[in-house]
């Protein structure tokens, strides 16, 4: 029997004689390490800090029960936030549901109770704000019911899977009919439009190239919107699967045609997705995808995305739309303060909610009218007369706006068709589905996922980025573009079991 004194190691030697214990070799600090020392800043941070500063600033905001409401859900996204950044696994679609919640539906709405200013008139009663913040909190509460349901559900079994039936993954000759697409489509869209150099000018310029095109009318804007769909979708697609080639494939970064392929794609987006000739919320699509798909194993862009995001949102975002206009209508935000241009700018999801609530006082529920019109976007109003506006647009008009561009966040979807229950129902099922989808691509990704031609590896990211713009909304604006991503997406997807090591 081996005794303790013999179990104990020895102490180093050589050939000289014992030598002196020396220290462990020192590891490099581990992000679980590091983890620890960031959380109780983090946390502090966004759940203590950020909205203790934005209490603190003058106003002539009444701290009633809307107050206090905003409050909790500001301190309430602000927390699972955190959790976001600092898991060990990255969750992106759950990632960038709860920075848009923080930023959109928290902290900016608290500052517009703090300062006492929205930027879009509320027409109703207050107690009509304090329904909407009370749904968006049980909306969010019940986001997170739905993704701790799909945390208790294992994924399947790689050796589960129907025969014949492997994991999505693009088809080579259709991508490259994907690339054909891409630059015939944009090329298209640029000469329509009157060459590359609209597209360097700003948003008012190009929309009215776009009206000057014959493309789009007074009745339909359904011309337009596949102009621009087709002319900025394809090319950002194809541009992604080939970076998820170079970044995982060597083969792929020393294949001459596949660098050249990607260096005329990235010459391609810069001209049709660049941010000076789209909505800020698109240009936010394009990036978060590119890195979420360059850097797919990197935990530091993941959780600088959602830090960082936040600091943007703040701080940038309210003045990143210098090219909406040209330069004589363009009129800088003047402001005193860093938390101004969130009551007076941009961020009007939580007051819009509240105008929705009493739209719908006066003329009820739709019943799944506006969810129908949505999801036929392609079917123009000379063949569907009655079909429906978007929902901004609709509240706006009611309440006599000039401008009807406005936000209609998911919750206001789900209000409007279905009241209560759908935004009880609704959240839940998009949680699930956020959870599934960030498990099963932290799978593709993997070292021994599909490898460089795994569809959801790409797919997940650009639903990430663009999901600002299915959260903001109108949903009508929305799914056009997400539609035409779903078809190419189809157009090149196919299944296959991986029968050896995958291509480097």
């Amino acid at each position: 029997m081996t005794s303790v004194h013999e179990a104990a190691p020895s102490a180093p030697t050589s050939e000289h004689g014992p030598r002196d214990p020396v220290r462990p070799p020192v590891r490099p600090m581990s992000w679980a390490m590091l983890s620890r020392a960031m959380a109780v800043p983090l946390i502090l941070g966004l759940v203590c800090f950020l909205p203790a500063v934005i209490a603190a600033q003058p106003g002539t905001g009444v701290r009633d029960t809307a107050y206090w409401l905003q409050l909790v859900l500001t301190c309430y996204a602000g927390a699972r936030l955190a959790t976001m950044i600092l898991s060990t696994r990255r969750r992106l679609l759950q990632g960038v549901f709860w920075m848009f919640v923080y930023i959109a539906m928290g902290v900016a709405p608290f500052a517009q109770a703090v300062i006492g200013q929205t930027p879009t008139p509320m027409v109703g009663p207050r107690s009509d704000l304090v329904t909407a913040i009370a749904l968006v909190l049980v909306g969010c509460a019940a986001f997170d019911l739905g993704a701790l349901l799909a945390s208790r559900r294992p994924l399947r079994r790689r050796g589960t899977r129907r025969p014949g039936r492997g994991p999505a993954v693009a088809h080579r000759g259709r991508l490259g009919l994907l690339v054909v697409l891409a630059f015939v489509a944009s090329g298209y869209y640029i000469l329509k439009l009157g060459g590359p150099g609209v597209f360097f000018t700003s948003r008012q310029e190009l929309s009215a190239s776009v009206a000057v095109s014959g493309v789009a009318s007074e009745q339909s804007q359904v011309g337009s919107a596949f102009l621009k769909g087709f002319g900025t979708v394809p090319a950002l697609l194809a541009l992604l699967f080939f970076t998820r080639r170079l970044v995982t494939s060597r083969r792929a970064r020393r294949s001459p045609s596949t660098v050249l392929v990607w260096c005329g794609l990235l010459i391609l987006n810069v001209i049709v997705n660049n941010p000076m000739s789209n909505a800020r919320y698109w240009f936010l699509t394009v990036l978060v995808s590119l890195l979420f798909t360059a850097f797919p194993s990197s935990a530091a862009v993941y959780r600088s995305v959602l830090a960082l995001g936040v600091v943007g949102a703040l701080v940038l975002f309210p003045y990143a739309d210098r090219f909406r206009y040209d330069s004589a209508g363009y009129r800088p935000v003047e402001s005193s303060s860093v938390f101004e241009p969130l009551a007076t700018k941009d961020y009007d999801q939580t007051v819009m909610f509240a105008n929705t609530v009493t739209w719908v006082d006066a003329h009820g529920h739709t019943f799944g009218r506006q969810l129908a019109g949505s999801a036929f976007f392609f079917v123009p109003r000379s063949v569907w007369s009655g079909k429906p506006e978007d929902t901004g647009v609709r509240v706006g008009q009611w309440m006599g706006m000039n401008m009807t561009n406005l936000s209609a966040p998911l919750w206001t979807e789900l209000w409007v068709d279905f009241g209560a229950l759908g935004v009880v129902g609704g959240l839940p099922l998009i949680g699930y589905a956020a959870a599934r989808t960030d498990r099963r691509y932290a799978r593709a990704v993997s070292r021994d996922g599909p490898g460089p031609g795994s569809v959801l590896a790409v797919a997940a990211p650009l639903i990430a980025g663009y999901s600002f713009i299915l959260l903001r909304g109108p949903l009508l604006q929305s799914v056009g573009k997400a539609a035409i991503a779903a078809l190419c997406l189809l157009l090149i997807t196919g299944f296959r079991e991986r029968s050896g090591p995958r291509p480097r």
